[in-house]
Parts: C-alpha cells; structure tokens; sequence
C-alpha cells in the first residue's frame, strides 16, 4: 500500500501497516512496491511447489 505523508511517500504492509521504506516520489515507491509484490508472489509459489514435490527432512 502506498501512502504520502508530509513531502514522503512511504510503501506500507497491508496487513500491519509496517513501513517498507520511504521515498521521495511516487513513482519511486511505486516500483519498490511491485519488487515487493513479486517477491511475495515467488515466495507463495515455491512454497506450492515444495509441498507437491512432498520435500523430505
């Protein structure tokens, strides 16, 4: 989630409200959120990969 506070714009967790990081421009914390976005994508998707594979310990 995007969210501008005073001159900064800050890219914040939707479920906790936790700071990602700040920048000085839209377009900026745009770009950090979709890096964000897909790295939580890839990381549900190994988790789905693993499970089929019945990954043993």
């Amino acid at each position: 989630m995007l969210k501008k506070i005073g001159a900064k714009w800050y890219v914040l967790s939707e479920k906790k409200g936790k700071s990602l990081g700040s920048y000085n421009t839209k377009k900026d914390a745009k770009k950090r959120l979709s890096q964000v976005e897909f790295f939580k994508r890839l990381k549900q998707t190994k988790g789905i990969k693993e499970g089929r594979k019945g990954r043993q310990r």
